[in-house]
């Protein structure tokens, strides 16, 4: 394939992505909100910025947030990009005005030409798995440096990359640096092609990006405690998160067996996408299991069995006052979520067999045993009614959780080196690969 092939095929592409964001937009009206940005055509084009920082949604935001203190505290204008109305609405919520944000301009040449003309960053970092062949070119050709960060490259993706050997090759060449997680992902970036010298292991700045964005512990702790009194500090809960379509079936199936051996037991419930809460609640409904819904400040009594956490920005606070997580998106063949976070909670950790986009998380915390990995809604009953009936076994899991996450950071270190050479022209790396 050629960039001229590829070109062709988004721009065919483009009227198809766009009535999607209007089909999207009936559930959430925010996604036909600045469509505009998208074409890089809207009517106050973005300003100019040192640095342009794309991170999809909420979760590259979130592993962002270090990353963009540093940038704000040298002084450096700043532009961040995402796909998703609650990337853009969690950045909102953490840096209010102190950066700019557009929606990702397709990766046309006449809209990139257009966004690269408005902003004319010194910079580009692209957060963890987005690979733009016309973004990547025209950087290059204008001299502007560009960096993935935070790389991770699943098997399954880098096989679908390595059928197009040749276009791969000239995409991978064309990144300035290449920050990969782990040892394994950059072993896949070079077998597509990537550049030796320009590629580098840095770990994955989510470790620290967690002590970044949960709250101080002192007030998170009080928060979790008044919302545990009201959900029933006497009754078991295990949060179910990040659930995706298909996902919350499994996991009522797994709740209802679970709570013939734990009677009481509560369910949060957390799906991936606000614009599915409704759907969500009305599968609940229909299982005939008592629901109370956190948006609407429902009594949580003794009767109810599925509170469904259809709020944004409280992820954290549920894991604060649960017992134990179950992370979704690995039930489902999605590649699953993050599974620190509830590590760092100090919880015990359950994921399906699909944790492909977080491998690497997956093997360090299953290796250390903060991590179980279930087949299917029978497995995921049994390993939370196991736990839900022995505190003390999930207090030595969840410590062991914790240990994992404290004794990983330090990737936020060598990625803040690496931006700074790369902003006055050297992005030579500055932390070798691993042998």
């Amino acid at each position: 394939m050629s960039r001229r092939l590829y070109s062709l095929l988004v721009a065919l592409v483009v009227p198809f992505a766009l009535l999607r964001l209007l089909w999207r937009s009936r559930r959430a009206p925010a996604y036909r909100e600045r469509w505009r940005e998208r074409l890089a055509a809207e009517p106050k084009p973005p300003q100019a910025a040192d640095v342009w920082v794309h991170a999809v949604s909420v979760g590259e935001v979130q592993a962002a947030l270090p990353l963009l203190r540093h940038l704000l505290g040298q002084d450096l204008r700043v532009l961040v990009t995402t796909t998703t109305p609650t990337g853009a609405a969690r950045l909102k919520e953490l840096l209010g005005d102190a950066v700019q944000h557009r929606y990702t301009p397709f990766d046309l040449p006449g809209i990139v030409r257009r966004f690269l003309g408005h902003v004319r960053p010194r910079l580009v970092l692209i957060m963890e798995t987005e690979v733009w062949p016309n973004l990547l070119a025209m950087c290059a050709h204008r001299g502007i440096g560009t960096m993935l960060v935070n790389a991770r490259l699943s098997a399954r993706s880098a096989r679908g990359y390595a059928r197009l050997p040749r276009f791969s090759r000239q995409v991978m060449r064309s990144f300035s640096h290449i920050a990969a997680q782990s040892q394994a992902d950059a072993v896949r970036f070079l077998g597509l092609g990537a550049d030796p010298a320009r590629i580098s292991v840095t770990g994955s700045i989510k470790f620290d990006a967690l002590f970044d964005t949960l709250e101080p512990p002192g007030d998170l702790t009080d928060r979790a405690e008044a919302l545990r009194r009201t959900w029933g500090n006497d009754r078991p809960v295990w949060v179910a998160a990040s659930t995706r379509e298909g996902e919350e079936e499994q996991v009522l199936t797994a709740h209802a067996a679970v709570r013939t051996a734990v009677p009481g037991a509560l369910l949060v419930l957390v799906p991936r996408h606000p614009e599915r809460f409704e759907r969500v609640a009305t599968l609940v409904q229909r299982r005939g299991l008592a629901l109370a819904r956190r948006s609407r400040d429902q009594t949580c009594g003794a009767e109810t069995a599925v509170y469904l956490g259809d709020s944004m920005g409280e992820l954290g606070l549920f894991y604060a006052a649960a017992d134990l997580a179950y992370v979704g998106g690995s039930l489902v063949p999605t590649g699953g979520h993050n599974l620190l976070e509830p590590a760092a909670a100090g919880l015990p950790v359950l994921a399906g067999p699909h944790t492909f986009n977080f491998a690497e998380v997956t093997r360090l915390l299953a290796d250390r045993g903060a991590l179980r990995q279930v087949e299917d809604a029978d497995a995921l009953a049994a390993w939370v009614g196991a736990w839900l009936g022995d505190a003390t076994e999930r207090a030595r899991i969840g410590e062991l959780g914790r240990r994992v996450v404290h004794e990983n950071r330090g990737a936020l270190k060598r990625v803040t080196a690496l931006v700074d050479a790369c902003l006055v022209g050297d992005c030579a790396p500055r932390t070798p690969l691993i042998p």
